[in-house]
C-alpha cells in the first residue's frame, strides 16, 4: 500500500520535537520523509493540514483471548468462541490506535499468523502462548477442592503448569518451538488467581534461571508477572528481562533494573478498572477483594522507577469489557509523568523491549508504516492519546485502516 502524508507536523520520539513536512509510505514501510515528496502514480495522498502525526502506540502487556475477568472460565470455553472474542478485542484496539501489541498469555501463533495474513483486523501481535506457572501459582485457576488441570494445547487457558527445573525447561521449550516471541512466568502471586497470596513469591530461583535460560537460547527473553520488591528482585536477580506489574516495588528494584538492563511494565488502568467494574465482567469475589492491596501503589511504582531512570514501556492488562479502558492508561501515567515520557513509553520504549528498534515505534526510514495522525499535541496533553475524538487516522503498514 502506498499512501503520501502531505503538510504534517511528524515527531521525533527520541528528541521530542516536531518537523514540518512529508512521509512517504510504499510497500508497508516509511520511504521517505521530507518536504515537497512526490510519490508514484496510485499513491494515495492525504493532506493533513499541520495535524500531529506520532508512530503507531504499542501496549506490551494484553490478553486478547481475555474475554472475562474470570480467566479460569477460559479452560472451558470451545477456542473458535474465543477466537471470535479475541477478533473482536483486537479490532478494538486498532481503533485505537495500538498498532502492536505484546500478548502476556493466552494468545498463540495462530492468531498471530490470521491478523499477519488479514484474517482478522487488529494490531501486529506478538505472544507467549501459555504463561508458566507453579502449583498453586498465578495460572493456576483451580479452586481449592478441584483436582483435575488441563494443560492440552487445544485449551483455551492463559496458563500451564510446571512444576521443577525440568518441567519449566520442557514448558519453556514447547512454548518455543510454537513461535512464542517471548515466555511468561509467574513469579508472585496475583488478583485474578484463586489460591495464592498476593505477597507470596512463586518459583525458586533454579526454576527462574531455567526458563531464563531456555528463552536466551533460542534468543528471546522472559517477562514475568511480579508486585512485591522481594518478588521482582527475585526476578531480576534470575535474569527476567521485563517485569509486569511491579507495584510494590522499591528502590533496591530500581537498583536491580538498572543493573540487569530490565524494564517495568506498569499496567496501572488494569487496578482502577477492575475496582470499578471487575465483578460486573466475571471477576469473582475473592479476586476482587484482592485489588486494593495494589491499586493505590502501582502510581508510586511508577514515579520511583521513572525518577530512577529504569527503562519503562507502556502496558494494560484489561480484561473482559474493560478494554475500552486500554486509552485510559495514558491520563493515569501523565500524573507523574511527562508527556513525552508516557509516550516514550508506548513507542520507542516498548519497540526496545519487543526487540524491535527502528522496526516500530518510529517514523524513520525503513520502519513499519503504522502510525496515526491526531487533532492535538499529545506533548501537550497525554490525554490527547486517550480521546478518540482526536484520532483522524491509523495507519497500519501503509494502508489507513
Amino acid at each position: 500500500m502506498n499512501l503520501l502524508l502531505r503538510n504534517a507536523l511528524l515527531l521525533d520520539v527520541a528528541t521530542g520535537e516536531y518537523t514540518e513536512g512529508d512521509l512517504r509510505c510504499a510497500d508497508g514501510r516509511i520511504a521517505e520523509t521530507g518536504t515537497g515528496l512526490r510519490a508514484p502514480d496510485g499513491t494515495r495522498v492525504l493532506d493533513v493540514a499541520g495535524a500531529h502525526v506520532v508512530p503507531g502506540l504499542i501496549d506490551a502487556h494484553v490478553h486478547v483471548t481475555a474475554s472475562t475477568a474470570d480467566l479460569g472460565a477460559l479452560r472451558a470455553m470451545a477456542p473458535s468462541y474465543v477466537t471470535a472474542h479475541a477478533a473482536r478485542i483486537m479490532a478494538g484496539m486498532l481503533g485505537r490506535g495500538f498498532t502492536t501489541v505484546r500478548d502476556n498469555s493466552g494468545a498463540d501463533h495462530g492468531l498471530a499468523d490470521a491478523q499477519a495474513e488479514g484474517l482478522i483486523r487488529g494490531p501486529r501481535l506478538l505472544f507467549c502462548g501459555k504463561g508458566l506457572s507453579q502449583t498453586g501459582g498465578h495460572a493456576d485457576f483451580r479452586g481449592r477442592g478441584e483436582n483435575l488441570t488441563d494443560d492440552h494445547p487445544c485449551c483455551a487457558g492463559v496458563g500451564r503448569i510446571a512444576d521443577g527445573v525440568d518441567a519449566v525447561r520442557v514448558a519453556a521449550r514447547d512454548e518455543l518451538r510454537k513461535g512464542a516471541h517471548h515466555i511468561k512466568v509467574m513469579a508472585s502471586g496475583g488478583v485474578a488467581s484463586p489460591t495464592d497470596r498476593i505477597d507470596s513469591t512463586q518459583y525458586s530461583m533454579d526454576e527462574l534461571r531455567a526458563a531464563v535460560e531456555e528463552a536466551e537460547a533460542a534468543n528471546r527473553y522472559v517477562a514475568a508477572h511480579a508486585y512485591t520488591a522481594r518478588a521482582v528482585n527475585r526476578a531480576l536477580e534470575a535474569g527476567v528481562r521485563s517485569i509486569e506489574h511491579g507495584n510494590l516495588i522499591d528502590d533496591t528494584s530500581v537498583e536491580l533494573f538498572l543493573r540487569h538492563d530490565a524494564y517495568l511494565v506498569p499496567t496501572l488502568v488494569t487496578y482502577w478498572a477492575l475496582k470499578e467494574e471487575g465483578r460486573a465482567f466475571g471477576l469473582p469475589e475473592d479476586s476482587w477483594r484482592k485489588v486494593d492491596e495494589v491499586l493505590d501503589a502501582g502510581l508510586a511504582a511508577l514515579e520511583r522507577a521513572a525518577r530512577g531512570g529504569a527503562r519503562l514501556a507502556f502496558g494494560t492488562d484489561l480484561l473482559g469489557g474493560m478494554h475500552r479502558h486500554q486509552s485510559h492508561e495514558f491520563r493515569l501515567r501523565a500524573e507523574v509523568q511527562a508527556p513525552i515520557d508516557v509516550l516514550r513509553a508506548a513507542t520507542s520504549g516498548a519497540a526496545e523491549l519487543l526487540g524491535m528498534s527502528g522496526e516500530i515505534g518510529t517514523l524513520d526510514a525503513g520502519a513499519h508504516a503504522d502510525l496515526l495522525v491526531l487533532d492535538g499535541d499529545p506533548l501537550m496533553d497525554a490525554g490527547v492519546l486517550a480521546d478518540r475524538k482526536h484520532l483522524r487516522h491509523v495507519v497500519q503498514a501503509g494502508a489507513v485502516v
